[in-house]
């Protein structure tokens, strides 16, 4: 069973930046596709962004612009640079792997890191 780590979350202020990052036990193989999730109290969690091994990312529209995810290889560690953050970015992120085998597609999810802007 993969595991995955998060680090990087605390509190910052509105235009404040923070850099999630995590990493997966698994360094193997690359794992298809990482990203980020994220669920703020009294709502459904919600995709934010994610990378292909290859290294292609897509974004959520509320975070373009203002949010990077980079990827370190094989090494399946994914960062996620926060620029601009808006309290509404207030949330518990939790990092996802996906893997794509022969019997199908397996979810990896991390224990989550809690993210709060506020002055």
């Amino acid at each position: 069973q993969v595991q995955l780590v998060e680090s990087g979350g605390g509190l910052v202020q509105p235009g404040g930046s923070l850099r999630l990052s995590c990493a997966a036990s698994e360094t193997s193989f690359s794992i298809n596709y990482m990203g980020w999730y994220r669920q703020a109290p009294g709502k459904q969690r919600e995709f934010v962004a994610r990378i292909t091994s290859g290294g292609s990312a897509d974004y959520a529209d509320s975070v373009k612009g203002r949010f990077t995810i980079s990827r370190d290889g094989i090494k399946n560690t994914v960062h996620l640079q926060m620029n601009s953050l808006k309290p509404e970015d207030t949330a518990v992120y939790y990092c996802n792997g996906l893997q794509y085998g022969l019997a199908g597609s397996t979810d990896y999810w991390g224990q989550g890191t809690q993210v709060t802007v506020s002055s």
